[in-house]
């Protein structure tokens, strides 16, 4: 342990760091000094300090940190700790008053966050050891979805009226801005409480005393509802740059704001759930799960695909006197399918990607399928014809041979870019999540395409 005063070098790696902090922190836990732990983690970021208390294996001895850690310190860590680090379970093993106490110094969204995943006895029991006014706030949030607008937001801001005069304005922002932790944007709101724009910091302080904040408004340039899907929420302070949000109920009346560190979170979580899903991973899965978590998640999708590729397959039992014919045909067969299964992934990966992106279906959607069919005539043409000439060379020059395998791979190829493009769009627009099944569709196409070519070409030309 550092002595007060004392400099931590910077050319000790920060993992070095870490693990000596652990097997510290480890080692105080055993021996129950848990009086010790504020110089251990004095000038950490909570975030560390969440990572290193995740790390203890025993519960007890976890719940025994949040315990003696300063109550502000404690919150942060109790709210930078992910939801599958059991963070729950750490605040129901505590007091009510001292969870009561860690509660309250979280932001209004991160506490209806940690709240909204206690079972709701307990979840009751906490908010009956809060103050009313506040225990109302977290209550009316804990109304929205988890992953919505609603969920997301913060009801505490700084807004003005538009009646105001710039010193009236910038005397109350002096007085909200107290209570309010991080504040980016002034709202701007008339008698009725609905959003009419915000008002720059500079205006404000430039302006001649007297001018009116009417004069100085700036009308919103993005607004959401409460339902809204996080998601949307995400886009749209990317697309704009934003560094907040306001959210708004169908009157126009201001809820609350979503700031820009919030949707960074939401960024990672719908990035994780989107590649787990084009993997064919259920996001039901947690990346720090045990092995039946695992197997629970995966086998389901596993079990889809048996089906799939069997009924692919089911193609060649059809074709069994053909293939004994020319034995070859069962080397041509995979490679084939494999290049279709490759093209359609890549043009399956742009376009979801673009799908998330943009944010919806317009005409350009539609154009990129004709994009990937075009690439995949080139692309498919090119490797058809190279590999058509493997196939005349392997077999002793035969030019129907080479002819099956360049109209087969030609196919099969610009249908998988086909397909990985329309099939997304497709599920899309019937408002199915096309990271979830599309690969699976893609895929079994591609091979059933890829089979049927080489075959019944083989079958007309070669007999």
């Amino acid at each position: 342990m550092r002595t007060e005063g004392e400099a931590v070098s910077t050319d000790v790696p920060s993992v070095v760091a870490s693990r000596a902090i652990l097997d510290e922190l480890m080692d105080l836990a055993e021996r129950s000094e848990f009086s010790r732990l504020p110089d251990l983690f004095e000038g950490m970021h909570p975030s560390d300090i969440a990572d290193l208390v995740a790390s203890i294996p025993i519960e007890e001895h976890r719940i025994e940190v949040l315990k003696a850690l300063p109550t502000e310190v404690a919150s942060e860590t109790l709210a930078e700790m992910e939801e599958d680090e059991h963070r729950a379970e750490l605040l129901t093993g505590l007091e009510e008053q001292r969870g009561a106490e860690l509660i309250q110094g979280l932001a209004d969204d991160d506490a209806a966050d940690l709240l909204g995943e206690l079972e709701p006895r307990d979840r009751d029991r906490m908010l009956a050891a809060l103050p009313t006014e506040e225990a109302g706030e977290i209550r009316d949030l804990l109304r929205y979805g988890e992953e919505t607008a609603g969920g997301l937001m913060t009801t505490s801001l700084v807004s003005v009226s538009t009646g105001a005069s710039a010193a009236q304005a910038i005397s109350e922002i002096r007085k909200q801005g107290r209570e309010v932790e991080d504040f980016y944007t002034v709202f701007v709101v008339d008698e009725r409480n609905r959003l009419r724009g915000t008002v720059p910091l500079d205006d404000l302080i430039l302006a001649e005393p007297s001018d009116a904040v009417a004069s100085l408004v700036e009308p919103p340039v993005a607004t959401v509802l409460p339902d809204t899907d996080q998601e949307e929420v995400g886009q749209l302070i990317g697309r704009y740059n934003l560094v907040s949000v306001p959210v708004v109920n169908p009157d126009g009346s201001l809820l609350g704001r979503i700031t820009f560190d919030d949707v960074i979170d939401v960024i990672e979580a719908e990035t994780t759930e989107d590649i787990l899903r084009l993997a064919g991973v259920s996001d039901d899965e947690e990346l720090k799960g045990g092995w039946f978590e695992a197997v629970r998640a995966r086998l389901p999708w596993l079990v889809l695909n048996l089906a799939t590729a069997a009924l692919a397959a089911s193609v060649i039992l059809a074709f069994e006197s053909t293939i004994e014919e020319v034995a070859f045909l069962a080397f041509l067969m995979p490679v084939i399918a494999a290049l279709g299964g490759n093209t359609g992934t890549q043009a399956l990966a742009v376009t979801i990607r673009r799908i998330a992106v943009g944010g919806g279906i317009n005409a350009s959607q539609f154009r990129v399928v004709g994009k990937e069919v075009l690439v995949g005539l080139l692309n498919g043409f090119v490797l058809g014809v190279l590999f058509a000439v493997f196939a005349y060379v392997w077999q002793d020059g035969d030019p129907r041979l080479g002819l099956v395998v360049l109209l087969a791979m030609w196919t099969n190829i610009i249908v998988a870019g086909f397909a990985g493009a329309m099939v997304p769009t497709v599920l899309h627009r019937l408002g199915v999540d096309p990271a979830v099944a599309s690969s699976v569709f893609v895929h079994t196409f591609t091979d059933l395409i890829g089979f049927v070519m080489v075959l019944n070409l083989a079958a007309a030309l070669l007999f």
